[in-house]
């Protein structure tokens, strides 16, 4: 496609899904669940179809040179293909909140007023990798009665294609908009350059990918954007804590899998429990590769640990998201110590407390400023369909409308409802 080719099909994608966003916004709760349900169905049935799809997608990246942690994301396996159907049959299962109207009271006039919970009409989303997104942001579209344009990366195209075929076939089995989710079909970048820029038709653009990505879109967007721009996550051990939790704990938090943005990169380590507890989870690290950047004092500590790969940490560290197995230490003096660190060099994103101390547990949730702040639990837990919402968008680090994972709430605006029995004003 040439530029003005380009202009006039995302032109067409916009005007097609603002004309999709008005009779998704009023698409009975049963029709929305059906789409879904449907959706979760050819999901389960495609397996073969999706599988060579995206084997021509995995081809190409290593045939390009890309990490392995990026072939990694995008892989569409059968147990990922399992979680996308659950997630959608776990939204059809949940209560449709379109249309509630919340907080209605007595007004000394005579009139009653309240809000309505409404759709946002119109999303953007740009994604990279993983193609799972596409069934994530589909079926919250569907049950948030939004309608959505999803342009994910090229490397996924095959992938995302194949995937966004069965979203018009469960959508049209259930008697709703072909058009109420679209995929931009091109991998020119130009059309997300005209995404961003169509106030017109698009209502908010939600960007899933790289910091170069959003960042991108947050300086060219002319629409609301809903990011976050890095997930460097700390899992902090505190004293007193309970050394076998903390080292299953602090294990997964990192090695679960390391390219997820909730994945911490920073581990915390009180003074008084280091020395029991930083050689345990040491020799864990060692013995999966994961190479440990330390302050002077952790170093000290892990020296003994045998096989394990160390360094010191820069400042540079402290800040750093990454996506792979490499993980930074520092010992604390305490929760003090700790909380002030992660609001320094953390990105909001997600962080732990892992202590048997109720007060502490208690300041670190309400001192650490971040989206998700967590208790004794894996920061891999910052994630939509384990927080029960079905399937996120993302993940917001932002503080206004939506912040942390984003599900149905997030996709959908608050508007006044005022009721009267022909009441005027004096």
């Amino acid at each position: 496609m040439n530029a003005l080719n380009i202009a006039e099909y995302t032109q067409t994608l916009g005007l097609q899904a603002k004309a999709a966003s008005f009779l998704m916004a009023r698409a009975p709760a049963a029709a929305k669940a059906a789409a879904l349900r449907a959706l979760a169905r050819l999901l389960r049935e495609g397996v073969e179809e999706l599988a060579a799809a995206n084997a021509q997608d995995l081809e190409r990246a290593r045939a390009a040179g890309l990490a392995e942690p990026m072939v990694d994301r995008l892989k569409l396996t059968p147990r990922v293909i399992e979680t996308c159907a659950q997630g959608c049959e776990q939204l059809a299962a949940m209560p449709d909140i379109i249309g509630e109207i919340q907080g209605m009271q007595q007004q000394p006039s005579g009139i009653r007023v309240g809000r309505m919970r409404v759709p946002i009409g119109v999303f953007g989303m740009i994604y990279e990798s993983r193609p799972n997104v596409t069934i994530e942001a589909a079926s919250l579209s569907i049950k948030s009665g939004n309608a959505a344009i999803l342009r994910g990366g090229s490397e996924a195209i095959d992938s995302n294609r194949a995937l966004a075929r069965l979203v018009t076939q469960a959508l049209q089995e259930a008697g709703l908009p072909a058009h109420a989710v679209q995929l931009v079909e091109t991998t020119d970048r130009a059309a997300v350059g005209q995404l961003i820029a169509m106030p017109q038709y698009v209502d908010v653009i939600i960007p899933r990918g790289g910091k170069g990505l959003i960042e991108r879109i947050s300086a060219e967007a002319k629409v609301p954007v809903i990011k976050h721009l890095d997930g460097n996550c700390h899992t902090y051990v505190d004293d007193p804590v309970d050394i076998d939790m903390a080292v299953k704990v602090a294990d997964n938090a990192k090695t679960n899998k390391y390219s997820p943005c909730n994945a911490s990169e920073g581990l915390l380590v009180a003074r008084g429990v280091a020395g029991e507890f930083l050689p345990r989870i040491g020799s864990i690290y060692a013995a999966k590769g994961v190479q440990m950047r330390g302050c002077p004092e952790a170093l000290a500590i892990l020296r003994g640990v045998p096989g394990a790969e160390l360094a010191e940490a820069t400042e540079q560290d402290w800040g750093e998201e990454y996506l792979a197995p490499i993980i930074s230490i520092k010992v604390v003096a305490g929760v003090d110590e700790a909380i002030a660190h992660i609001n320094r060099y953390g990105s909001h994103h997600t962080d732990a407390i892992l202590t048997r101390d109720h007060l502490h547990a208690q300041q670190f949730l309400r001192d650490v400023d971040s989206a998700s702040c967590m208790v004794n639990a894996s920061t891999r837990f910052a994630d939509g369909f384990e927080y029960g919402l079905g399937a996120e968008i993302g993940i917001s680090t932002d503080k206004f409308h939506a912040r942390g994972p984003v599900g149905i709430e997030g996709l959908t605006s608050l508007k006044w409802v005022v009721l009267g029995e022909g009441d005027v004003r004096a």
